[in-house]
Parts: C-alpha cells; structure tokens; sequence
C-alpha cells in the first residue's frame, strides 16, 4: 500500500482562500455570519495544531494516565460546550444532570465498544482510544445541545397545556411526555440521518481515514460499523439519562410546574 499523501503548507493555506470567498459573499448578501465563519475557522484550526503535537507526543509515548486524562478533558469540555450553546440559563440541579448523563453515556459506551467489542491492546492505546472517544463524546455533545434545548423550549412554550394536565390529575411524567418524546426524536435525528445515508451519500470520517493510510477498505467498513453503533448507543443513552432525569428539574416537591424568568 502507498503511504498517505502529505498536504505542504502552501496546499493549506489555500484552502483558505475558498472559506475567505464564502466570507465575502456572506458580508455582501447582509447575512451577517461573516465574524462567526471566520472566528470558528480561526478557532478550529489553532485547536487541531494544539492537538497534533499533542497526539504526536502522546502516540509516541502511551500512557494509561494520560489517555484517561484527556478523555476526561475532552468530556468535560463537551459538558462546558454544551452550556454555552444551549441559549437560555440552565438551573444549577440541570447543569449537573447533563454533566451526569454525558459522563455516564459516553463512558459506559466507550468501555463496552473497546474494550469487549474491539479490544485492542494495550487497552490505552492512545491511537485508539483517544479518536474513537472523541466521535463518541462529540456526537453525545451534539445530541445533549439539542435535547437540552428542545426539552426547555418545549416546557417554556407548552407551559398552558402542561399545567392544565397537572390540574386534570396528570403526574409531571404524563404531563411532560410528548415534550420528552419530541425533545428526544429531535437530539438523536442526526445520528439516524447519518447513519441511513450512510456508504451511500457520503463516506464518514473514520471508513475515509483508515482508507488514507492505506487499510483494505473492509476492513475500513468493519471499524466504521462498530464505531456508528457506538456513537448511536452513546448518544441514545446519554439523551435517555438527561431527559428522563432532566423533565424532572422543571417541577417543584408539589408536583407543580416551576416559575421560570
């Protein structure tokens, strides 16, 4: 097999070019997204420099005390990213809810699909363990932010109807259901859509980066499937934690819906 090919700094820089054009495009049709491209550019690839010489150094020297030490970086930062995306204020018990649910979802996903699934070794593989746990805990991220805030806006916004279900004998359980329910299709949709266009819209990340370094494309496919069903397991379960615990923060020792600002 040929060894991947190298990108020159000059290729790099170029790439630029293109986002420099959409930004010009965006400013002249008044969008006004043009600082949020740019800085989410900017931002994006100062971390991924940060994080190659860091993985450099890391896959050259592994460590059991490392590795664990930033996956729990890495969840931690997907906890702070989620307050910071979701738009409105998280009460103080919901904030250690979905810390709780991301932390326990993606752990408990990591530690079946490496360790009994794939089970490379050692077990602390950096090489291994550090990229899988980060499509796992991106994704939980990603479907947390948008059950989260599908979960506040809905009991923001159907407070009438809830508290009229409360008042004909409902419990908060009965009363919240079809907002937990929405609030669940709407955090774990993209992982389905993925998964469903999958090998056929698009090849995804890790099937294409094991294909780049030269891996017969089976065997690329094998280690996709058991990473998108981690992904999906991880998502589901930290989703089904945070709502299930979660709807509960909106209601007081009464069985009564909180006042919210």
């Amino acid at each position: 097999m040929d060894s991947i090919q190298d990108i020159t700094l000059v290729q790099l820089f170029t790439s630029y070019i293109f986002i420099l054009l959409l930004i010009a495009i965006v400013k002249w049709l008044g969008i006004r997204r043009e600082k949020e491209i740019l800085i989410a550019s900017i931002r994006m690839s100062i971390q991924l420099a940060l994080v190659g010489y860091l993985l450099t150094y890391v896959f050259e020297n592994p460590n059991p005390f490392i590795t664990v030490l930033i996956i729990l970086f890495m969840q931690s930062f997907a906890v702070y990213n989620v307050y910071k995306r979701v738009k409105t204020t998280i009460a103080a018990d919901l904030k250690k809810i979905i810390a709780f649910s991301l932390f326990i979802g993606t752990t408990f996903s990591m530690i079946y699909f490496d360790f009994i699934v794939i089970q490379f070794t050692p077990w602390y593989d950096p090489r291994y363990f550090i990229p899988i746990a980060g499509m796992i805990i991106g994704n939980s991220m990603t479907g947390i932010t948008l059950g989260i805030s599908t979960l506040m806006d809905g009991m923001h916004s159907r407070r009438p109807f809830i508290e009229s279900s409360l008042m004909l004998g409902a419990t908060p359980k009965e009363a919240s259901r079809s907002i937990v329910r929405q609030s669940f299709d709407a955090a774990i949709l993209p992982t389905v859509n993925s998964m469903v266009g999958m090998g056929i819209v698009f090849l995804p990340g890790m099937m294409t980066g094991v294909i780049l370094s030269g891996a017969d494309p089976l065997i690329a496919i094998k280690y996709q499937i058991v990473i998108l069903l981690g992904i999906t397991a991880s998502v589901s379960l930290s989703i089904l934690l945070l709502l299930q615990l979660g709807y509960k923060t909106f209601f007081n020792k009464k069985a009564q819906l909180k006042r919210t600002s």
